[in-house]
């Protein structure tokens, strides 16, 4: 019985997570299309739509997870999403190529990443995400998406983050065609969401785990692969501020979304191991990115050693956390 709850649960979990990578393909390609046909600028698409529909899995599980009852499922994954992102997808990616910083509008996004996560670790102080907490996270989100705005309007126009939007977003697509992706790729993304939460509940449970450590682990690591895939895919074409833009887009959306509503929706109790560990970690990645990206000489770059350090702190992070509770 047991090797059959597990086996069936794996399942849903790989089944869920292969839905939400072509899902959050399909939405983010009909949104940003039908963006730019409604005549919306490009970089002002890049810093919102797409960075919002590039969190659209981390929110749909944190909305499906906390339904159910399990918030620890989706603050779980908001966090461990932050980390994948950064020490994962950033390391690899800059192994691979390494990532030269050139444009101002992402140096200017680099500080409120590092903002969001502090205020984050703020609202955690308590060991509780209470409903309040949840509403000045979505609040926060509107102001960084007004603020997001203001940026992309007053950016300049040989901003090389901006001809990297403008050479990524979708134009031979029809308006009609544009929201038909965009609806087919959120029903997508919603199934695959349920199935990815039901199979990780019943890992947890028959591991003995807790949620938060399934959201941690196995559902950071899959619902990261969206930004993964287009960040090396960036970085390979040489569109270097696409290949990190995304990922300090993504983690402000995955703080303020996905916690935000998983605590609007369903308040919870955070485990101490959550703040000492998880969320530290967090903000020390977050912190290493903001100085390995900092413009000390006129010559931001992330290296390839940079990379290998991120990747290797990564490594020995998700090793770790394995090691502690399986």
């Amino acid at each position: 019985m047991f090797g059959s709850i597990v086996y069936t649960d794996v399942g849903l979990i790989v089944a869920g997570l292969a839905l939400l990578i072509w899902g959050a393909d399909r939405f983010v390609h009909g949104a940003s299309a039908a963006a730019r046909n409604m005549g919306i600028a490009p970089l002002l698409i890049g810093l919102t739509i797409v960075a919002f529909a590039t969190s659209a899995p981390e929110i749909l599980v944190s909305v499906v997870a906390s339904v159910q009852g399990e918030p620890g499922l989706a603050i779980g994954n908001a966090i461990g999403s932050n980390i994948v992102n950064i020490g994962m997808v950033l390391g690899l990616t800059a192994v691979i190529r390494p990532i030269p910083l050139e444009s101002a509008t992402l140096r200017r996004e680099m500080p409120a990443l590092l903002a969001v996560s502090l205020l984050t670790v703020s609202l955690f102080l308590d060991t509780r995400l209470s409903r309040p907490d949840g509403i000045v996270m979505l609040t926060g989100l509107a102001i960084v998406m007004i603020w997001f705005v203001r940026l992309g309007i007053r950016s300049a126009e040989n901003d090389p983050i901006k001809m990297d939007y403008e050479a990524e977003i979708p134009e031979d697509v029809s308006t009609k065609m544009a929201f038909v992706w965009l609806f087919v790729g959120l029903g997508v993304l919603l199934i695959g969401a349920e199935w990815l939460v039901d199979g990780s509940i019943g890992v947890a449970q028959s591991l003995g785990v807790s949620e938060v450590v399934i959201g941690i682990t196995i559902v950071a690591f899959g619902t990261s692969v969206p930004e993964l895939a287009v960040s090396m895919v960036s970085a390979l074409r040489g569109e270097y501020g696409l290949a990190i833009g995304n990922i300090v887009g993504s983690n402000i959306f995955n703080l303020l979304a996905v916690m935000g509503l998983a605590a609007t929706i369903h308040p919870a109790t955070v485990a101490p191991s959550v703040l000492s560990l998880h969320v530290f970690v967090m903000v020390a990645f977050t912190l290493v990115l903001f100085a390995m990206t900092y413009d000390y000489d006129g010559k931001a770059v992330l290296s390839r050693l940079e990379g290998v350090a991120l990747l290797a702190a990564y490594t020995a992070y998700f090793a770790y956390v394995v090691a502690q509770n399986i």
